[in-house]
């Protein structure tokens, strides 16, 4: 038996909050979790949208039913398998989906924010190690890799990009490896020294905390 591989195009999902015209001053690409879909995940940002404000909600390519019956569709950025070219083809595609939307945009005095929920932190990371996009913040939040920040980015990408670190204090996931999640932070603090903000919650994207964070920009 021999495998093979196939460059094929895709038909990608997005959602976006907002208007990006010549009263932007900050966008914002709000990347979601394992199992979620961006037309919900973008709510998350409505209270941080104004005429100034536009939001993209880019959505996994690979979807899936999370229930018996059928109802409820999630969506996944990657998996083990052809795990290399999943990474390459979602570099791909979120590259296509920023040029396509700010082609011909000056960024010149516009604020590009990347926030990355939980599977979506690694998604980020290494789309912006890709080194094809502007950011001038970066915030993960929720997610954490077993061998670091480097298994995702060269840590001296981000030494001149303002980086947070977000996460619930009852978050179950990160509860559920406490010695991998505890690790994986102190390791972070020592390779890019992030803003660490933990707040009281679960594994999700609070609101509240998110507006406070932006408060402090």
């Amino acid at each position: 038996m021999n495998e093979h591989n196939i460059k094929i195009e895709r038909t990608a999902r997005y959602y976006t909050l907002g208007e990006l015209n010549e009263n932007t001053k900050t966008i914002w690409f709000a990347v979601h979790g394992y199992g979620q879909l961006s037309q919900y995940f973008i709510k998350k940002f409505n209270q941080i949208t104004d005429n100034k404000v536009f939001i993209v909600a880019p959505e996994a390519p690979s979807r899936f039913y999370l229930d018996d019956n059928f109802n409820r569709v999630g969506a996944s950025w990657m998996t083990r398998e052809l795990r290399q070219s999943e990474i390459d083809d979602n570099n791909d595609y979120l590259n296509s989906l920023y040029e396509s939307l700010l082609k011909g945009f000056d960024l010149t005095n516009i604020e590009v924010n990347i926030l990355g929920f939980s599977q979506g932190c690694a998604t980020v990371c290494r789309w912006f190690g890709a080194g094809k996009i502007k950011c001038n913040r970066l915030l993960l939040w929720a997610g954490f890799f077993s061998n670091g920040i480097s298994e995702v980015i060269e840590p001296e990408k981000l030494k001149n990009v303002e980086t947070y670190y977000i996460y619930g204090d009852k978050d179950e996931f990160l509860l559920a490896y406490p010695e991998v999640s505890e690790k994986f932070r102190a390791d972070m603090i020592k390779d890019i020294n992030p803003k660490i903000v933990c707040f009281d919650g679960k594994h999700t994207v609070d609101e509240l905390t998110l507006k406070t964070i932006i408060a402090g920009f």
